[in-house]
């Protein structure tokens, strides 16, 4: 598990958020290599048939929300992101309470 991986899932774990820019701040990376990181993470979740761990970010001024690209990487892997709020709440809860 690298550090990102293991920075979600102790958000995930204890039901927190975290901004992007604070995440990358915490792992020491520029906004860009974090991107494109959390989006290597959506495409490996989603092979796995797993909640997507980049639902625990959430953009500075989104109200709670990932930023837009989050929703537009989940809808190019098919995921259903019509209601942006419900989307993000079934991925975290599913993230906090796995099957």
């Amino acid at each position: 598990m690298n550090d990102l991986d293991q920075r979600l899932a102790t958000l995930a774990a204890a039901g927190q958020t975290i901004t992007y820019g604070q995440l990358a701040r915490d792992l020491g990376w520029r906004m860009g290599q974090l991107t494109a990181a959390l989006e290597a993470l959506m495409e490996s979740d989603a092979r796995m048939g797993s909640p997507l761990r980049a639902s625990v970010c959430e953009a500075r001024l989104g109200n709670g929300l990932p930023a837009r690209g989050f929703f537009d990487k989940a809808a190019e892997l098919g995921f259903d992101v019509s209601d942006p709020a419900a989307f993000v709440a079934s991925q975290r809860r599913n993230l906090s309470d796995p099957v």
